[in-house]
């Protein structure tokens, strides 16, 4: 598999993906996080050509700022409405269901992205796919080579998979930082519908073969 996981203190996922030109990383962690990231680049032999984050939230973003400051020519992508979140700007924008509260730890940082991205572009090799619920704009990245999908927060696998709109009582945490839950919920069927054939969270450990198990934890969230 091109993807290599990265976990800090048993809770955070970093992943890096292989690509020709170089490694994609795939969120930074929490603060501190840069020697471990650094460290396992070297283990792969190349070197960290992108950063793509799936969410502003701060245990996804917190080393951001001394990552782009180790890799000055690295990219830095995050989807436009997280950008703003990045930024601490956490106002509304139009159209967005008035039910929905921005939850969660925003740190924000010192670095901006050198683009925003959409869902329907390539990073490297990841197809970026849509993924809001647990923030207005969050990510999932799609790698066809493998079926491998990066998913976030979008579910999670700490103490059982599990979807950001309804809170796992092993490991609350995700739903609890969850903007929108029905939106999630919606976000969760559509990634899914992609048949996965790993799937890759911001917390807990990698899934083979997760359909099963995302069907369940669809079943209980709705």
């Amino acid at each position: 598999m091109p993807t290599t996981q990265i976990t800090r203190l048993g809770l955070v996922n970093a992943y890096l993906v292989e690509e020709d030109d170089g490694l994609t990383l795939v969120d930074t962690m929490l603060p501190r996080s840069k020697d471990a990231v650094l460290a396992a680049a070297g283990r792969l032999g190349a070197p960290i050509v992108r950063i793509a984050l799936t969410h502003a939230h701060g245990d996804h973003i917190g080393s951001l700022d001394a990552l782009a400051g180790a890799l000055p020519d690295a990219e830095v992508l995050i989807s436009a409405r997280d950008a703003r979140l990045l930024a601490k700007d956490k106002a509304p924008e139009p159209g967005e269901p008035s039910d929905a509260k921005i939850r969660g730890g925003y740190p924000g940082a010192r670095t901006r992205p050198t683009r925003t991205i959409a869902p329907g572009e390539r990073v490297g090799s990841l197809e970026v796919v849509a993924a809001p619920g647990h923030t207005p704009g969050h990510l999932a990245f799609l790698d066809p080579r493998d079926g491998t999908l990066i998913c976030g927060d979008a579910f999670s696998t700490l103490g059982g998979v599990a979807t950001s709109a309804r809170a796992n009582p092993r490991f609350p945490l995700p739903a609890m930082a969850t903007w929108h839950r029905p939106t999630a919920l919606q976000t969760a069927r559509a990634l899914r519908a992609l048949e996965p054939r790993a799937l890759a969270p911001g917390h807990g450990r990698v899934v083979a073969d997760p359909g099963p198990a995302m069907d369940g934890a669809i079943a209980k969230a709705s």
